[in-house]
């Protein structure tokens, strides 16, 4: 079992599928470094300085300690974060499709297997041929 385990383990497709699943969580980390730190300044900047990480719908407002009560923390629905998970999966797919199609680029077009049998030319002058006689 355990020479059928390395076997399956050491199949190319599980070690590209590794190295894929590594590099998608380190294109990952540099997405959201590029939209949280790059991309969404812009976009705030020209939405008349909004920053959209912060926005969020408070639902029940944090509550500071006081004698014999313990603090309570902000319930609230960070809409903000989700705006700025939106535009860094947009991101992704927009790279994801610029490394595909310069992938398809690359690779060499599949010609396709001559046809098998006479030709059409060698067809029609075979049938000239024969109305000849």
């Amino acid at each position: 079992m355990l020479k059928e385990f390395k076997n399956f383990i050491m199949t190319g497709n599980v070690i590209e599928f590794a190295v894929a699943v590594i590099m998608a969580g380190a294109l990952g980390a540099v997405i959201n470094g590029f939209v949280s730190d790059i991309a969404m300044p812009f976009v705030g900047h020209f939405a008349g300085g909004m920053d959209f990480a912060s926005l969020k719908i408070v639902l029940d407002p944090a509550v500071p300690a006081s004698e014999g009560v313990d603090a309570v923390a902000e319930n609230a629905v960070l809409y903000g974060k989700w705006i700025n998970t939106i535009i860094s999966l947009i991101i992704v797919g927009f790279v994801m499709f610029m490394l595909i199609r310069t992938y398809n680029k690359t690779k060499k077009p599949v010609e396709a297997p001559a046809p098998s049998g006479p030709s059409d030319n060698d067809l029609l002058t075979e049938i000239r041929d024969l109305l000849k006689k």
